[in-house]
């Protein structure tokens, strides 16, 4: 059940990310719902892998790579699924900031029903 919730949450953060920034969309809801999946996914497995690989740049960099391990892995996603596009690169950035701080609050609200 909780892994219900997180998607749904995950999902609900995406749609208010393509609600608000121009280059960010979605052709469908089911193209919302593979999205956050494979954007789970990604997170959950490629992550950690490419935080380890890059930790030496992330120390140097004061973590700017930590961050654009996150916006590459979201324009990846736009890739993989169909029917999700990002138009360039400063709009996954934007979009990736934007994610962040909107899953983060919901998670935050769930956390606290």
């Amino acid at each position: 059940m909780k892994i219900i919730v997180r998607l749904a949450i995950n999902a609900f953060a995406l749609w208010i990310v393509s609600y608000l920034i121009p280059g960010f969309t979605f052709e469908s809801t089911s193209s919302l719902i593979v999205t956050a999946v494979v954007f789970g996914v990604f997170n959950t497995f490629l992550r950690p892998v490419l935080q380890i690989v890059a930790l030496p740049i992330t120390i140097l960099t004061f973590g700017v790579a930590a961050f654009l391990i996150n916006v590459f892995l979201l324009w990846v996603t736009s890739f993989v699924v169909p029917g999700f596009d990002i138009s360039d690169f400063t709009t996954a950035a934007i979009g990736s900031v934007v994610l962040s701080l909107t899953s983060w609050f919901l998670h935050k609200l769930e956390k606290n029903q």
